[in-house]
């Protein structure tokens, strides 16, 4: 390949006779194909220069051109060393207040086997409709608070919501009837609905996209940490009541939502005060670290954040096959994670154990959704085939899933196992959030999918609490085979998103190699999307 031909808006602009930015290029061909080609490599340079507006560029261009010329390249030792650093700083908080959000909606799953349905008088599909009123409140809020995520400093918008949540499970021990307990589910999913589209957009900020793969599996694998913790907390706070009861006639399930609250809002204090919103505001960084943080991640073409709405991107938001297969999985996919996860309490009682014995014996599940996610994560970067490794763990969960529907409760141990392999089903969705955050670009094109995504996440999930029917228990079985068909049909969806991806990489690749081609100078950050930008590269 001959050097890189990289040219100002102004000059391309300027090469064509009669001003106009769609004529930007000349070239000569006989042949049909070769006219095509032209056509479309014209066409590509065309919207580039249609949108690449240097008043409206994202906000790393603004510090890399204040810069100059004097940002020295970082040799591999220094960018490691630098990697460690933001990792240290970003890492440990994102993987936390993960670790809380799955804790915090799920905390009402221990709680039904702790008293909360007797006490305050849930009957027939009642505590299912507590479970999916959650998702109401997330599916309400997802489009207003990815906007405000765009809009707003990202990590402080994120850290008011975390907090929110926080106090917002606390109520929860205040309930005393059906109503209230709906009332306030709905207000906890209000403020949870943040936090994956937030940190998905802080992984894009920061990582390149070899990177982010493996970052997004380790903080969302905190989601099985959650469970792990939930489970201990639950099981001393059941047994330690058993023997000391509480005083004021407070109830154990009222005691658990309040310690896990104000822990939550705690941390949500301590997200405030530390995490930045973007390399140019990160306290931790020297000014030249700030400066590398932001020239390091140009290959993502996406820059770190630009705050204006974009029609145009927003419409290609909505017409983007890609982004509804995207949608199609989520929707799909979180059926049975909302079954299973408001669920596996009572799931895991059905198989033959009590109800204590079940809050310790959902701890496993939570190991082995850590390791899956972590695992996928990494194997998915360094393979560099995220979609491809993380079909393994769908393959595995619907092996689980045969396990639970086909054995009886003679073999309980087997049954729990299969349970234990369902946990690996969070892979493929951690995967394409990563996906999000690494395969759209464009701000107001990524924060919308970001919500499109998120919104298929709470339909899948109001509607899985309501596949686990009361008269269908205590085996459930109608559930267990709904879940499994489902898990299939997003296998398939993996698929077709992965062909569709390495089709759009080889005709990129086509107008790049094209001999009119040429790239804007700064084009990385001209907050341009992934499908009008010709360098950009989609990952698998």
């Amino acid at each position: 390949m001959g050097p890189e031909k990289t040219q100002s808006v102004a000059d391309v602009t300027e090469a064509s006779p009669d001003g106009e930015k769609g004529q930007a290029l000349s070239v000569t061909s006989s042949s049909s194909s070769q006219q095509a080609d032209k056509k479309e490599a014209v066409g590509s340079i065309a919207a580039v220069l249609r949108h690449a507006d240097q008043d409206d560029a994202d906000e790393a261009l603004k510090v890399l051109r204040a810069q100059g010329s004097s940002v020295r390249p970082l040799t591999a030792a220094e960018e490691r060393r630098l990697v460690r650093k933001i990792d240290w700083h970003l890492m440990p908080l994102l993987c936390v207040v993960y670790g809380l959000n799955f804790l915090d909606k799920t905390t009402v799953s221990y709680a039904s086997v702790m008293g909360l349905r007797k006490d305050i008088g849930l009957v027939g599909q009642d505590y299912a409709w507590v479970a999916s009123m959650f998702y109401f409140g997330y599916l309400a809020w997802e489009w207003p608070t990815s906007r405000l995520l765009q809009r707003l400093p990202l990590a402080k918008w994120s850290a008011a919501n975390v907090i929110m949540w926080g106090l917002v499970l606390c109520c929860m021990a205040a309930v005393r009837d059906f109503s209230q307990a709906m009332a306030v589910r709905f207000f906890l999913g209000v403020f949870e609905a943040a936090v994956s589209p937030g940190f998905a957009l802080l992984t894009s900020q920061w990582y390149t996209a070899g990177e982010q793969g493996v970052r997004v599996g380790i903080w969302f694998s905190f989601n099985g940490v959650g469970q792990i913790v939930g489970g201990l907390v639950a099981y001393g706070i059941a047994v330690g009541t058993k023997h000391h009861p509480l005083a004021h006639g407070l109830h154990p399930w009222q005691l658990l939502f309040l310690v896990i609250g104000f822990f939550t809002a705690a941390v949500g204090v301590v997200f405030l005060r530390v995490m930045p919103d973007n390399q140019m505001n990160a306290r931790f960084l020297t000014a030249d670290e700030r400066v590398q943080a932001v020239e390091r991640i140009r290959g993502n073409q996406q820059g770190v954040g630009n705050k204006h709405f974009k029609w145009y991107q927003f419409r290609e938001a909505l017409t983007d096959p890609i982004v509804w297969a995207f949608v199609f999985y989520s929707l799909v996919a979180d059926i049975p994670n909302g079954g299973i996860s408001n669920f596996f309490s009572q799931l895991i009682v059905s198989f033959g154990f009590t109800s204590e014995q079940s809050l310790l014996l959902g701890i496993p599940g939570g190991a082995i959704e850590v390791i899956a996610l972590i695992a996928a994560g990494f194997l998915g970067d360094r393979l560099k085939n995220r979609l491809l490794v993380c079909t393994s763990g769908l393959l595995i969960s619907i092996l689980g899933m045969l396990l639970v529907t086909c054995l009886d409760n003679h073999h309980r141990v087997g049954r729990l196992i299969g349970y234990y392999f369902t946990m690996a089903s969070p892979t493929p969705f951690v995967a394409l959030l990563s996906l999000v955050a690494t395969n759209i670009a464009g701000w107001t094109k990524k924060t919308t999918v970001a919500a499109m995504y998120l919104i298929g996440y709470c339909v899948g999930n109001i509607i899985g609490p309501q596949i686990f029917r009361d008269k269908d228990a205590p085996e459930y079985r109608p559930a267990e085979i709904t879940i499994i068909v489902c898990w299939a049909l997003a296998l398939l969806d993996i698929l077709f998103i992965y062909f569709w991806c390495r089709r759009e990489n080889s005709r990129k690749a086509a107008i790049r190699a094209h001999p009119g081609y040429c790239k804007l100078e700064g084009q990385e950050f001209y907050d341009l999307t992934d499908r009008e930008n010709p360098e950009f590269v989609y990952s698998l």
